[in-house]
């Protein structure tokens, strides 16, 4: 029903930057919320940022001020900004996206990306 693209990872020396796309289509009634997570080997799939439907923006400490989260609503694509990469930074980072239904159609419909690898070397 809907599909989310990614895009943008790669390899980067530390200190570098990196532009996250993910762009989400199909049956899209509207959307929530959109985040970026990351998974690094052998660690659980944490939150790196979230952006709202009203976009407040929120991020974890150990990006806040390196990277940013925006939104492009009319493209139902989400971006994050990352800048000043850290080697600790390296891992598959997946977007996320919650779909609202139509009212009374049930309940908003989780969505994620296939994940894209940042790697940062140092």
């Amino acid at each position: 029903q809907v599909q989310l693209v990614e895009s943008g990872g790669g390899l980067v020396q530390a200190g570098g930057s990196l532009r996250l796309s993910c762009a989400a289509s199909g049956r899209i009634f509207s959307i929530n919320d959109m985040g970026w997570y990351r998974q690094a080997p052998g660690k659980q799939r944490d939150l790196v940022g979230v952006i709202t439907s009203g976009f407040s923006t929120i991020y974890a400490d150990s990006v806040k001020g390196r990277f940013t989260i925006s939104r492009d609503d009319a493209k139902n694509t989400v971006y994050l900004q990352m800048n000043n990469l850290k080697p600790e930074d390296t891992a598959v980072y997946y977007c996320h996206v919650q779909v609202k239904v139509p009212p009374g159609a049930g309940r908003p419909v989780d969505y994620w990306g296939q994940g894209t690898q940042v790697t940062v070397s140092s």
